[in-house]
């Protein structure tokens, strides 16, 4: 029972590890395919890590993921919240996720929107004008851009992608060797018992032929026995003369 037991507990923990596996490598896959990059979504969806704090007070964090999703600029009101790739000079080229204060037009007479973080509430240095609104704000996954990020190092590619591969690698090899010694085990087996077969087979050969060489015998002695005492019946019939 209990080796049954750990039978059916060993193969569950290898197909979690295979499973856990594949789905890192396959997360890992399309977050480099699509996270942070404006010309690529899933879904419909565009996905940017959440790169400070600046929107915690209300909504997501540094390391969550948000997705947007493309909408007409003109659409857009005080509230909602968009993802725009940044003009200013501490961060540009960054994608900023913040919420609208109002609109306006910038220097040049274009729309656009005032950006504020809702931690501090304080604007945006730069109108955000139409060509570098990325998309409007639907939701977010929480710690999901710190995962992407650790996965990304060193460690978290040993820790999340290697090892795993690794101990199922191990589990393989060992259930190999344990498949060739349990080959091996069987062969002997079916060799000492072929012997055995063989050497039984012997035994009632070297039986029967026992059988055959003492029925020979005994007719031998039979044969012997008539012989001799056939003249002593001759000899004493009476002469017919």
């Amino acid at each position: 029972m209990m080796k049954k037991t750990w039978q059916t507990v060993k193969k569950v923990f290898t197909i979690l590890v295979a499973v856990i596996a594949v789905l890192v490598m396959v997360f890992t896959i399309i977050s480099v395919a699509t996270f942070n990059r404006n010309d690529r979504n899933l879904f419909g969806f565009k996905a940017f890590i959440v790169l400070s704090d600046s929107m915690s007070a209300t909504d997501f964090s540094a390391g969550d993921v948000v997705f947007v999703k493309n909408v007409d600029p003109d659409t857009l009101q005080e509230g909602d919240i968009i993802s725009y790739t940044s003009q200013n000079q501490e961060n540009y080229g960054e994608v900023v996720t913040h919420k609208i204060r109002a609109r306006t037009t910038d220097a040049n007479g274009d729309p656009g929107f005032i950006t504020y973080g809702t931690t501090t509430g304080t604007d945006d240095e730069l109108v955000v004008t139409y060509p570098f609104i990325n998309g409007k704000y639907q939701f977010s996954v929480a710690k999901l851009g710190t995962f992407f990020q650790f996965l990304k190092t060193v460690p978290g590619y040993i820790v999340c992608i290697l090892v795993p591969f690794l101990v199922l690698i191990g589990m393989q090899a060992l259930n190999t060797v344990k498949l060739f010694r349990q080959y091996k085990s069987e062969q002997v087996a079916e060799l000492q018992a072929e012997k055995a077969e063989i050497a039984e087979e012997r035994k009632r050969s070297e039986e029967m032929m026992a059988e055959l060489l003492a029925l020979k015998a005994q007719m031998a002695q039979n044969a012997s026995a008539a012989a001799a005492s056939a003249p002593a019946e001759t000899e004493s019939k009476p002469d017919p003369q």
